[in-house]
């Protein structure tokens, strides 16, 4: 008998352990999982207001909050009011924040190829696939009634 909820089940279930080989190999650069994701946005485009990387990463302008709060207090990062913008605080890597880069992404890399070890190209490329439309299905059905994937 196939299990109720057996797609969802396991994408939980695959979320999680993910998760936990991120934390693993994040700790050695002194990160969290996430943390690295704001870190990616801000190494991709320096500057940023906190409002335009919580609407780019697609969490909680207070999730963001914290994060940055913790990078900065780790010296990996500065946050100042917009010289624009009074209500805007913008967000800037630090220059130990920008050497962290490299150790990333390694960490990234090596995350990467635990979780396609033993794949063929074919059956990555097919994961791909499937976890985009997984991703679209979920992001819409997030995003409101009415709205199609």
């Amino acid at each position: 008998m196939k299990e109720y909820g057996e797609v969802s089940h396991l994408v939980t279930r695959v979320a999680r352990a993910h998760w936990a080989a991120a934390s693993s190999l994040l700790q050695q650069c002194g990160l969290y999982p996430g943390q690295e994701l704001l870190l990616m946005r801000l190494w991709e485009s320096d500057h940023q207001s906190q409002t335009s990387l919580a609407k780019a990463l697609r969490l909680d302008p207070s999730t963001v909050t914290r994060t940055v709060q913790r990078l900065e207090q780790q010296g990996l990062l500065t946050r100042r009011p917009s010289p624009t913008d009074r209500r805007a605080v913008v967000v800037s890597l630090t220059p130990e924040g920008r050497e962290l880069r490299g150790k990333v992404e390694e960490s990234w890399a090596e995350l990467e190829a635990l979780t396609t070890k033993g794949m063929s190209e074919r059956q990555r490329t097919e994961t791909l696939r499937t976890l985009r439309r997984i991703e679209q299905n979920l992001c819409a059905a997030a995003d409101g009634p009415g709205k199609q994937a």
